[in-house]
């Protein structure tokens, strides 16, 4: 494919739309919606995120000539470049906060057990509701982040039904991800069962579009604790990455292929 240049009449619609969407969603503003004793917080970035979807050149057919395939590839690789500021803010709250990472250092190294919940709930739906084949392996042995992503394709390759599963996860963890971790914080804190640390250090699995949403409705919720918030949420996310490798391919990988050998022993040996 002929690469596109950053500053063709391609990209420069490309910038165009996401000035447009940008202007619609930061006017819109921040949305509550009371539900009982808790509220649904929609945030801009929620705005343009689903903005971006209907615009996408696989599902607005008005949109192809301008989003060719070339600015396409040129989009997604931008998206490195446009998080990069948001990260190095996290990092100078990191600092600042350093004293409550390191009371709470014992909960935030063992969260990454946490990696293992998606095989308990996600691993029986996958395998005996949903009757799913070795795709099983890759779509919930983590919840499937680049990183883990990554490993997959070393080990199986993305051609293979590993591959398969973990894309499949991937792409749906991308498109509506956002929206379920933009809208849980507020509903999980309204419980009052989790203490807000405990909250904010949930927001880091490892994903920038995720990571954002999340601390972004927690803020608003709690807008006093916005530096603890967004101290440990960074930290968690930097250990996620850090540590969340070495858990996937240890323990999560080898447990998931094990369980998916018992489990359907006649699919697992014709892999």
């Amino acid at each position: 494919m002929r690469e596109t240049p950053a500053f063709s009449p391609g990209t420069w619609a490309l910038h165009g739309l996401v000035l447009i969407i940008v202007c619609i969603a930061e006017a819109i503003g921040v949305l509550r919606l009371p539900i009982g004793i808790a509220a649904i917080i929609l945030l801009p970035m929620l705005y343009a995120f689903a903005m971006g979807i209907v615009l996408n050149p696989n599902i607005t057919r008005a949109t192809r000539r301008l989003l060719t395939p070339g600015v396409q590839k040129f989009a997604g690789g931008m998206i490195t470049i446009a998080i990069t500021p948001f990260v190095a803010k996290f990092g100078t709250t990191v600092g600042l906060q350093i004293q409550a990472i390191i009371d709470a250092g014992p909960a935030l190294i063992l969260q990454e057990i946490g990696n293992l919940g998606t095989i308990a709930i996600a691993f029986p739906v996958a395998v005996f509701l949903l009757r799913m084949g070795r795709e099983t392996i890759g779509a919930v042995y983590s919840i499937d982040r680049e990183p883990n992503l990554a490993l997959i394709a070393e080990k199986y390759g993305l051609d293979s039904p590993e591959g398969a599963g973990v894309m499949g996860v991937y792409a749906t963890g991308t498109l509506i991800g956002t929206f379920v971790f933009a809208i849980m914080p507020p509903l999980i804190h309204a419980l009052g069962l989790f203490d807000v640390r405990a909250l904010a250090m949930s927001c880091g699995v490892g994903s920038g579009s995720m990571l954002a949403a999340c601390t972004g409705a927690l803020v608003n919720v709690v807008p006093e604790q916005k530096d603890l918030i967004l101290g440990l949420a960074g930290a968690s996310n930097v250990l996620t990455y850090a540590t969340g490798l070495y858990v996937g391919m240890f323990v999560a990988l080898p447990l998931t292929e094990w369980l998916f050998r018992k489990a359907r022993p006649e699919l697992y040996n014709q892999g």
